[in-house]
């Protein structure tokens, strides 16, 4: 039976797909809506600058989960390959996915600075205890 742990792997994974998905089903439109062009010379910023802020939002949270969960996805798989990833730390997996999107849907949506902070800090809180159980499992 697979460690309980890799299924909050598995859905963050997946979540990290829709924000991708969304990204693209509002960027797409709004470079054709606003006859955008994207010239590889010029920097990405002037691409950036050029897409309405709630289209960035989306391309900036996928970014996000490019960075931060990286980690996740190595303790959580840590904790599985050594038999820790059930109980407690299987909760605070689920916790820490859940936090990031939530995460996720603020910073997509309405994008309030304060809260997006919040819950990010909450969920690297849960992350660190999630890490330094790990670090008591391994050393």
């Amino acid at each position: 039976m697979p460690s309980p742990i890799l299924a909050p792997v598995v859905a963050l994974i997946l979540w990290s797909f829709v924000m991708w998905a969304w990204l693209y089903a509002t960027r797409i439109p709004a470079i054709m809506k606003y006859k955008i062009v994207f010239d590889p010379h010029r920097p990405n910023t002037e691409f950036h600058a050029q897409l309405p802020a709630p289209v960035r939002w989306k391309a900036d949270n996928y970014n996000n989960l490019m960075e931060q969960p990286t980690l996740f996805y190595a303790v959580a798989l840590t904790l599985a390959f050594i038999g820790q990833g059930a109980g407690l730390n299987a909760a605070l997996a689920w916790a820490y996915v859940a936090l990031r999107i939530a995460h996720s849907i603020v910073q997509a949506t309405v994008n309030v600075i304060l809260l997006r902070f919040s819950i990010f800090m909450l969920a690297s809180v849960v992350l660190l205890v999630l890490s330094v159980r790990t670090s008591l499992s391994v050393f």
